[in-house]
């Protein structure tokens, strides 16, 4: 399984932006797709998931309300709208997936077996 982020880049603060995420496989019917960041000096954190197959979302406090996961099966692809930009949303954003995760374990970093590259979104204040 491949996964290859795109969409990054530089915005103003209140901006947006949209990530992709394209999925190299077919069947991922149980599988939960998740974005996490990790800004310099920092540790990785979620950001947001979805269940595949039920499209149940997850959301970090810190982007609930400003942020939206959705995928499209046709096109195999997770996207992460984000809107309102704070500066504080600066970092290199991945993408993971994960079969089987449990819903106690889709903000774990260690439940998600693939990644991708990371595509860098920086906020100017």
């Amino acid at each position: 399984v491949q996964l290859q982020a795109s969409g990054g880049g530089l915005v103003q603060a209140g901006g947006s932006l949209r990530l992709s995420c394209a999925v190299s496989a077919d069947t991922f019917s149980n599988s939960v797709m998740a974005w996490f960041r990790q800004a310099p000096g920092k540790e990785r954190e979620f950001v947001a998931a979805i269940k595949w197959g039920s499209r149940i979302t997850f959301y970090a406090d810190s982007v609930q309300g400003r942020f939206t996961i959705s995928r499209d099966s046709a096109k195999n692809t997770v996207y992460l709208q984000m809107n309102s930009l704070k500066s504080e949303d600066t970092a290199v954003y991945y993408c993971a997936a994960g079969r089987g995760v449990i819903n106690s374990s889709v903000r774990r970093t260690r439940a998600y077996n693939y990644w991708g590259q990371g595509t860098q979104v920086t906020v100017s204040s």
